[in-house]
């Protein structure tokens, strides 16, 4: 008989044997950060897939998502692998029952008797297969029950199950053996991805045919007798060919990786895959006219929403330097600044569209600037020294403004000028390009010139876009400023073959701006087209001259023709960006009407050197002087 004594020792025993039980689950979890290791797939805005990475171990493993995996699949596996998976708390006591009795009969191994929480915890932890490594799996199959739902094992199993070579996980395996998302599948492609976890090398399609299809049958007639298809249905396999392996995408190379970059699990860019595939052509086509060491960069933002719509780090990564992203490559931005040094000297009341300003030769201390031609204009408006690019005039207004604060303004709009030189200070030289850009911080200045001065990062995420519009922005130059600015922009000589957009019904009021920088090393075209600001570059990735290559003749050409097929693409709502015709073609005012390099003031009397006695004589008062001079 059982005494009370002896209930409450084996009570106290069975508490202890629990708490030491919970204690070693605590100090020994099951690894399940395994799985965190994931593959990246980077789609448009559309949800179209641009690109994906693999893990760092070169493998193939996207996280499985029950929701967008084809529920029949899922059935079909469960019947298969685990009928009581949903009944059984990670160990199935009857499959190993089952499974130990056909093997007594058979002689050998029939069916293991592994539930899929079990396969699970193999997958985490592989193991020789022997009687102490299943132990193993059931105490890890009963802490993995404990820990997860019964959705989220399923996920975990299918994101891990092995499908041959470095292909992992249901959806890397859909993607790898047919060539799209595992949402929908076909019999065939059913059986078949029940099939090859069983034994992924044996039955990869692409090394084991005859094997695969055989196995791919097997599963078919599984299913036959478990009642879950038709005799019919499965012997249909027979028939079905067997698939190929299918290359992952790749298409938005260095794009896809700046909208992945910093970012965990799948990522939704802001990227239009069409207008994407249509300008990597073009450029690609286009740097073969240029030569077979020439590369060309590019991008498409979306001023509203500074959503990068389309980004080409390089034509090709056939030529020289095409892995770099070279829309991230600091390069001599040529003349495309002079905007925005004009733009500060109208904020500052300087000068406006139509203030004279002098084209003459000019020396600043040590410094003497020439235009491109070498020829000089004399007076000219700056209207007209912008269209047409005059280098004097420009340096002249950047000496006013200041170019350390002009830096600094473009460092503040997020677009810092990488420069050399003493002390690491501006100099005059940051008019025609003396200092480093990337196209990409010309995308922020061209965008905030087309959104009424105001600067904003870009946007490589669709999630972010809103976030984006509603961000106050950081102000830059004045809407006024930048209005007038773009108006002359858009005035400027179009290039040769293209007929200007004023005379052609709804074709894309283009402002732009061209750039070469010294030695002809890099060609620019930077501008605003309707709701778009674009930035093209042509060079070579190592820095290597091209004499005779300007942005004129090589890279405005080009911006056009992106103007032109983002507008088809994406729809150009050019009403939105129409400028107001106030404060336009007005005269200068009296006190605008020269703009003059600052000198200065010269005193004309007393002469230099003079003595002047100031003191009075016999008592009477102080002698007043006056000054006369000129200058500022």
């Amino acid at each position: 008989m059982i005494t009370v004594r002896q209930l409450h020792r084996t009570a106290m025993a069975l508490a202890v044997m629990l708490v030491a039980l919970m204690g070693l689950d605590r100090l020994f979890p099951p690894p399940l950060e395994r799985a965190a290791a994931q593959s990246v797939m980077v789609t448009d805005r559309n949800g179209k897939p641009l690109r994906a990475f693999p893990t760092d171990e070169g493998r193939w493993r996207f996280a499985a998502d029950l929701d967008r995996i084809d529920p029949l699949f899922v059935d079909a596996l469960i019947t298969v692998e685990d009928k009581r998976f949903y009944r059984h708390g990670g160990v199935d006591g009857l499959a190993l029952i089952r499974a130990a009795l056909s093997a007594g009969r058979a002689r050998r191994i029939v069916s293991g008797g592994s539930t899929i929480t079990m396969q699970t915890a193999r997958l985490l932890e592989p193991r020789p297969r022997t009687i102490g490594s299943k132990l193993i799996e059931m105490v890890r199959a009963i802490q993995i029950e404990r820990r997860l739902s019964k959705t989220e094992i399923l996920e975990l199993y299918l994101t891990l199950a092995p499908y041959g070579g470095n292909l992992e996980g249901v959806r890397a395996a859909s993607l790898g053996w047919f060539g799209h998302e595992p949402s929908r599948l076909t019999d065939d492609e059913i059986a078949l991805l029940i099939a090859i976890p069983q034994s992924p090398e044996r039955r990869r399609p692409d090394r084991h045919p005859d094997l695969a299809a055989n196995s791919r049958a097997d599963i078919g007639a599984r299913l036959a007798v478990a009642g879950a298809w038709s005799v019919g249905r499965a012997t249909e396999l027979a028939e079905a060919p067997l698939p190929h392996r299918h290359a992952f995408p790749a298409r938005a190379w260095h794009a896809s990786a700046s909208a992945r970059r910093g970012v965990l699990g799948d990522v939704q860019s802001t990227l239009d895959a069409a207008l994407q595939s249509d300008l990597e052509a073009l450029l690609a086509a286009k740097a073969k006219t240029f030569g077979p060491e020439v590369q060309l960069a590019g991008l498409v933002v979306d001023i509203e929403t500074r959503a990068v719509r389309a980004s080409i780090g390089s034509a090709s990564r056939e030529v020289p330097g095409g892995w770099l992203d070279l829309t991230k490559r600091v390069r001599s931005p040529g003349s495309t600044l002079k905007p925005f040094i004009y733009a500060m000297a109208f904020d500052d009341g300087l000068a406006d569209p139509q203030t004279r300003i002098e084209d003459l030769p000019k020396r600043f201390a040590a410094y003497q600037p020439e235009n491109f031609d070498r020829g000089f204009n004399g007076q000219v408006t700056v209207s007209e020294a912008l269209q047409h690019s005059l280098n004097v005039p420009a340096v002249i207004a950047l000496d006013r403004v200041g170019p350390d604060r002009f830096a600094a303004q473009l460092a503040g709009a997020g677009a810092p000028p990488q420069i050399t030189g003493v002390e690491g200070r501006a100099g005059l030289a940051l008019a025609l390009g003396g200092a480093g850009l990337t196209a990409e911080d010309l995308a922020v200045l061209y965008a905030a010139l087309g959104d009424n001065g105001l600067a904003k990062p870009l946007v490589w995420r669709a999630g972010q876009e809103e976030t984006s519009i509603a961000a106050p922005g950081r102000r830059f130059i004045r809407a006024a400023s930048s209005r007038q600015i773009l108006d002359i922009l858009r005035k400027a000589p179009a290039p040769a073959g293209h007929v200007p957009a004023t005379l052609i019904r709804d074709a894309p009021q283009i402002a732009f701006k061209t750039g070469t920088s010294y030695g002809f090393r890099d060609a620019w075209a930077a501008g605003v087209s309707g709701r778009f600001a674009i930035v093209i570059w042509v060079g070579r990735a190592d820095g290597a001259p091209r004499p005779g290559h300007v942005g004129r003749s090589d890279a405005l050409p080009i911006l056009f023709e992106v103007a032109d097929r983002a507008a088809a693409r994406l729809g150009d709502d050019t009403t939105n960006r129409v400028l107001l015709a106030e404060g336009r073609n007005r005269p200068a005012s009296p006190t605008l009407a020269n703009f003059s390099a600052a000198t200065a003031p010269e005193i004309l009397f007393p002469p230099s050197g003079a003595e002047l006695w100031g003191g009075g004589v016999d008592g009477e008062p102080p002698r007043a002087f006056v000054l006369s001079g000129r200058g500022t």
